[in-house]
């Protein structure tokens, strides 16, 4: 039997990582030899620990799993193997068909995730050099992710894809976010704004508060508020409104030379 893989798992939700270790100890020759809640602790732990692998939720607080493994790939040779984890993530599933590494999706698979370790052993066989791969493939990944033509919205059971300029607006509601198009409401895959935000077009999606993104080829109206703020009213169903916050008013104003 060949040598025992030594693995990390990283996630910021506990039931993830506990099912990932549950399913990575059903694998004879692998060991779990830590585990991190955040891209901070991951690299502590990596750093520490050493292990030949590094399962990598993507979607997490403070750093990303690609800044993580941007980050370990700067540590040469010392740097894991990545198998990045995400819970939804159609469009970066195809950058792997030719890759190194591996890309799993939650709920996490048995046969797949044999699959990814038998990928790592095969790399870790042939003792290339880890981090150009692992940075070619963050870069790649990179490009991808930057920006989006479609988005997935989540609505009850379904994902639906929309096309990233129908969406007239997304705000923070509660643990998610909701996002909204002409057509239907629902919420994003990603956990923040700031995530979303920066997903999209910069030139057409405005923070105009903390807790709301717009789309301003979508405001419907522009309604004068208290203490020379504004509420926009957009054009989804509900015609929603708005708030604008005292820090993005100018920027509105010069924008729409009110």
């Amino acid at each position: 039997m060949s040598a025992e893989l030594r693995a990390v798992v990283v996630d910021d939700e506990q039931p993830a990582r506990e099912e990932l270790c549950f399913l990575l100890g059903q694998v004879e020759g692998v060991k779990v030899v830590g585990q991190a809640d955040n891209g901070v602790s991951a690299l502590e732990v990596i750093g520490t620990l050493a292990p030949q692998v590094a399962f990598l939720d993507i979607q997490m607080p403070g750093l990303t799993g690609f800044e993580v493994a941007n980050l370990l790939a700067q540590t040469g040779s010392a740097a894991p193997w990545v198998v990045f984890v995400t819970a939804y993530d159609q469009y970066a599933v195809e950058a792997f068909d030719v890759n190194a590494v591996d890309y799993l999706l939650k709920p996490v698979e048995q046969r797949r995730l044999e699959q990814a370790l038998e990928r790592v052993r095969r790399r870790l066989s042939l003792d290339q050099p880890r981090d150009e791969r692992i940075d070619h493939l963050v870069r790649m990944l990179a490009d991808r992710t930057r920006r989006r033509d479609q988005l997935a919205i989540k609505v009850g059971d379904r994902f639906l894809l929309v096309q990233a300029d129908d969406v007239i607006h997304a705000s923070v509601d509660g643990d998610t976010i909701a996002v909204a198009t002409a057509q239907l409401a629902g919420t994003s895959n990603y956990r923040t704004l700031d995530e979303l935000q920066a997903r999209l077009d910069p030139d057409l999606f405005w923070r105009v508060h903390r807790s709301h993104l717009v789309n301003i080829s979508k405001i419907k109206e522009i309604v004068p508020w208290f203490s020379r703020n504004y509420m926009l009213r957009m054009k989804d169903g509900k015609g929603t409104e708005i708030p604008v916050s005292r820090s993005q008013t100018k920027r509105l104003r010069d924008y729409l030379k009110l």
